[in-house]
């Protein structure tokens, strides 16, 4: 079959539009001479088409194509890079707009345009009511025995029932998949024979990752799986990078928006047009200050929505979708205001990392009402407090929902965290005190230093009881204040049930057994604890607050205690050497339960408190633990490092 150009087709409509045998084409370039759409046969090989402009559009129709057809760009035009410029028709570029793509070698793919689904993703499950659990699609399947193998990695393995049963059993309501979209691997990662596993170096924003089909229709693949997760009450939440780009630096590979028109996709220094103004740590930052920029964000963001069903985004480096000139950043940028006016994108979840590397990226609390952002304040206060010793000045706000940062928006706009793809997992921070990433190839200078862990004497495993005691009872205490916090939880992959990295804290590059879920060595009482953690989670209104404590009532729906069964005073939050604490919230309910208390001891020795009565409790009892089942009369020993959750009794 001859291809040929047969029509003009539509500039509005960027990438390939395939039917049957016939395909719409546009992409967009302001600095091209000319752009050729180059279509490949098995036995005739490249065919050149000419496309036709319309502004700054080149499109066109052609018929003789199918579906796995394979196809790329050449740009004629200007090369200056002193002047930002690489047009240069030598080379093949991937479509921007590019449903599927090869990567050996790197080509774009045509793909049926699927039907839209009848019902597209949106958010399921309210915020109250919502636990993320932050998944790797091959590393959460690779290992497991419960999947065949030639499931394992892969999307339909995430989607087998053996997968969803541990998600659905755990109490977790929300997937959050690190990035799907097609990446490619960094040229100075590939020199070390490493690849970028977790995926942050994307290439393609609507193109799912082939690395993870276990079969050629890879976009069905990935709806099928999303159709699966939504069938067993599971949403699904994409990480996403549409801060920078896979072609990193100007001199890395030209791969496809820089051959395309350098200047409209990136951010350019101006005093020195051959370089990126970088904030992003990647060698490059995508220009959202550009139109065309935005259109290629919104467009891909309602392609995975409306075609692929999932039910909302975790936006990494978010700082750097609402930066405008200069270093100014504002929730009312164009990209931010047009997600939030979207009738499709405004109903999913929205989720911001709320920084990026450049000058003032630091925002938390600084984006827009009704998104969700990561708190990192939350992770350091709880790992400075179980394992570095401090005191307790921190913990009322954080266990509260952070009403210092949040206290104009909701609870639940708080993404609390201990551990997450970057950085140690749960165990590793109980058993290392510094980093071990040698195997990344870096000498060990990559990864942060800032760990605040604590290996309780001995890096790295260990047979002495009481090291190994002390290491799981810091487990379930990092757990326990996560998951009864009030704010949105995140668990990491993995942390349920004591997945280690052998102290790697960015496991970036290890597709190995390193960052793949070892499930053979699971830790089962553990898991049987975070399982018990998640359904108290579920069965207390009180710990999933739709509205933040106010401190009024008698009692009141939220206070504080200190060891004698007293209230907390001002002066002992800002006392160092106070490293215990009480946290009562009322229970509006159930009738036979007045409230919770929840205490939290960091100190080295056992401590007996002393638990309030009227109007607080007609009595108490115990729901659960971290150090045992402790007796409760008007008092409860406090193991050494524990944490202990109580039931108020009602008159």
């Amino acid at each position: 079959m001859t291809v040929d150009i047969v029509g003009p087709g539509d500039p509005g409509a960027l990438g390939v539009r395939l039917t049957g045998s016939r395909a719409t084409f546009s992409v967009h370039s302001s600095v091209a001479e000319s752009v050729d759409l180059c279509v490949f046969h098995p036995r005739q090989g490249e065919r050149r088409l000419p496309l036709r402009r319309t502004g700054d559009r080149w499109h066109a129709e052609i018929d003789g194509v199918r579906a796995g057809t394979r196809y790329g760009i050449r740009v004629a035009g200007r090369y200056q890079p002193r002047n930002g410029l690489f047009c240069d028709q030598a080379r093949l570029l991937v479509d921007p707009y590019a449903r599927g793509l090869a990567v050996d070698p790197l080509i774009s793919v045509m793909v049926p345009e699927p039907e839209p689904l009848a019902v597209p993703g949106h958010a399921r499950i309210g915020w109250p009511d919502t636990v993320i659990y932050e998944l790797h699609v091959a590393g959460f399947t690779k290992l497991h025995p419960d999947i065949p193998p030639h499931l394992r990695g892969t999307y339909a393995g995430l989607a087998h029932p053996a997968a969803i049963r541990h998600l659905t059993e755990l109490g977790v309501s929300t997937v959050e998949l690190l990035p799907v979209q097609a990446r490619a691997t960094e040229a100075s990662v590939a020199a070390r024979h490493l690849t970028n596993y977790w995926g942050y170096n994307t290439i393609g924003f609507f193109a799912p990752d082939p690395r993870f089909a276990s079969s050629d229709d890879v976009v069905g693949e990935v709806r099928e799986m999303v159709r699966t997760l939504h069938d067993a009450g599971l949403e699904v939440v994409l990480d996403v990078v549409y801060n920078h780009t896979a072609e990193g630096q100007p001199g890395d590979p030209i791969l496809s928006w820089r051959g395309l028109d350098n200047p409209a996709y990136y951010r350019l220094d101006p005093w020195n047009r051959r370089q990126y103004w970088d904030v992003t740590g990647c060698g490059n930052t995508l220009d959202v200050r550009q139109p065309v920029v935005r259109e290629m964000i919104l467009d891909s963001l309602r392609y995975w929505v409306t075609v692929m069903g999932v039910d909302g985004f975790r936006f990494d480096l978010a700082t750097a979708l609402g930066r405008l000139d200069g270093d100014d950043y504002t929730p009312d940028a164009p990209l931010l205001a047009a997600i939030q006016a979207d009738p499709v994108l405004s109903r999913t979840k929205l989720i911001a990392e709320p920084w990026d590397l450049g000058p003032g990226g630091y925002r938390l609390t600084g984006f827009p009402p009704g998104w969700a952002e990561w708190n990192d304040r939350f992770r350091n206060c709880f790992r400075d407090f179980w394992l570095g010793g401090s005191g307790i000045s921190e913990l009322g706000t954080r266990l509260c929902g952070s009403t210092d940062l949040f206290s104009a928006r909701t609870p639940s706009t708080s993404v609390n965290f201990v551990t997450a793809h970057d950085g140690f997992t749960m165990a590793d921070l109980v058993a290392y005190s510094h980093k071990h990433n040698e195997a990344n190839g870096e000498n060990n200078a990559d990864g942060t230093d800032d760990n605040r862990s604590n290996n309780f004497g001995v890096e790295g495993p260990t047979d002495d009881p009481a090291v190994l005691a002390i290491r799981k009872r810091s487990i379930r205490n990092l757990l326990s204040t996560l998951i009864l916090s009030v704010g949105t939880p995140m668990i990491c992959q993995g942390d349920e049930f004591g997945r280690t990295q052998r102290g790697n804290n960015n496991a970036y590059c290890q597709d190995s057994e390193i960052s793949w879920v070892d499930w053979t060595n699971a830790d089962l009482d553990l898991l049987a604890f975070t399982r018990r953690l998640l359904a108290v989670r579920r069965s207390i209104a009180a710990f999933r607050p739709a509205a933040f404590y106010t401190g009024e009532g008698d009692p009141p729906d939220a206070c504080w205690f200190r060891p004698d069964g007293a209230l907390m005073p001002p002066e002992d939050w800002n006392d160092p050497a106070c490293r215990t604490l009480g946290m009562y919230v009322r229970d509006d309910h159930d009738p036979a339960t007045a409230g919770y208390l929840f205490w939290l001891h960091g100190g080295e020795s056992d401590l007996t408190v002393k638990l309030p009565a009227d109007p607080y409790a007609a009595g108490h009892e115990l729901v659960l633990s971290t150090a045992g089942t402790p007796d409760v009369t008007d008092s409860v020993l406090l193991v050494a490092r524990s944490a202990t959750l109580l039931r108020c009794l009602a008159h």
